[in-house]
């Protein structure tokens, strides 16, 4: 997920660029009503691996291989960590249990179901990516499909929030596709205004609230910092590549709730984890977290990742202590870094809005 070769152009094109922004017609949201202290009984989540909580088939990816889930819950789960994701803290704060996973749907009693549904898949996007799992649009299909089949109430959908998380996958494949410099800016905004689109989409199926996370410090990922021996961030990567797509995503998203024209409410939220993902980054001790940028789990050498098995020899290395890792791999933070960034979500009081 190096974006440098394109980076060191980019920054004279965002330069030059006149005040392009991204396109958003009017929008009427004929679905959204006051809601009055009811409380939220459900979560629905669409994204990649940092929200998937077991929608991957086993086989299909590391995220069901030792040692994914050591620390959480003590065996692989098809969660791309040691343990919980962003989904969990976020149910967390709801005061919601696990949620179920989508892919397990017809197996489940309904009383697994009561707190809501997983949609996101890992490796995917808001469009196509190097991975076939089914986009952003797709899942929100799914998800209308289940209200289609009652699989839940119109009650249950007003009184439920929804998390959109998606952490960078389509510029990975920008990235791969040789996409150019020059196209880099306009394919920014095309990312965020299929987003606009698809949370609005969200939002028009009944639910309360939207949650959408912004782009995570993508410089500062293992993946990329492997190149200082996981010493230093990427700066022009976060400042510009994810500052842009961040910049863009706010401003579309408040523009979106000046329209719905309502006092009492702000159903679209950023969730910044750019923020949090940095505060925690820099003032890692304050959260029990030492060598910050060095993932607990990684391969042997560039050929492995965390998870490798090679004629039934491990390729892989686990740091001693997990709990004091942010990241779990070359891509994910680990349950200790989910935890961190979570709490400082919260003494931000950026999850207060869900509430209210």
């Amino acid at each position: 997920m190096d974006f440098s070769p394109f980076l060191l152009s980019f920054i004279f094109i965002i330069l030059h660029l006149s005040g392009q922004r991204v396109v958003q017609g009017e929008v009427d949201i004929q679905h959204y009503h006051r809601l009055h202290n009811e409380p939220i009984t459900k979560l629905f989540v669409f994204g990649d691996s940092y929200a998937d909580t077991g929608n991957i088939k086993r086989g299909f990816a590391p995220s069901w291989k030792h040692p994914y889930g050591v620390t959480f819950p003590g065996k692989p789960a098809g969660r791309f960590s040691d343990g919980r994701v962003l989904t969990d803290f976020i149910a967390k704060h709801l005061k919601l249990q696990p949620l179920a996973s989508y892919r397990i749907r017809k197996h489940l009693a309904p009383h697994r179901l009561k707190n809501g549904m997983s949609f996101a898949f890992g490796g995917t996007g808001v469009f196509e990516t190097l991975n076939p799992g089914p986009n952003l649009t797709t899942q929100i299909s799914f998800f209308q499909n289940a209200i289609q089949d009652k699989v839940f109430t119109a009650s249950d959908v007003r009184n439920s929030v929804a998390l959109v998380s998606v952490a960078g996958n389509d510029y990975t494949r920008y990235n791969v596709k040789n996409g150019s410099i020059q196209g880099l800016p306009s394919f920014v905004s095309s990312v965020v205004n299929q987003t606009i689109t698809n949370v609005i989409r969200i939002k028009e199926l009944g639910v309360r609230k939207v949650i959408i996370s912004n782009l995570q410090p993508i410089g500062c990922l293992p993946a990329v910092t492997a190149s200082s021996s996981f010493k230093l961030c990427n700066e022009t990567t976060n400042d510009l590549l994810v500052g842009y797509h961040n910049t863009l995503l706010t401003d579309a998203v408040t523009k979106l709730n000046q329209q719905i024209n309502d006092n009492s409410s702000v159903p679209f939220i950023v969730l910044d984890l750019y923020d949090s993902f940095m505060s925690v980054l820099r003032s890692p001790s304050t959260h029990n977290i030492k060598n910050e940028l060095v993932p607990c789990c990684n391969g042997v050498s560039s050929k492995y990742f965390c998870g490798s098995i090679v004629k039934k020899v491990k390729k892989y290395t686990v740091c001693e202590n997990p709990k004091s890792a942010f990241f779990w791999d070359l891509v994910h933070p680990s349950d200790a870094g989910w935890q961190a960034v979570y709490t400082r979500l919260r003494i931000s009081n950026a999850l207060e809005q869900i509430h209210y």
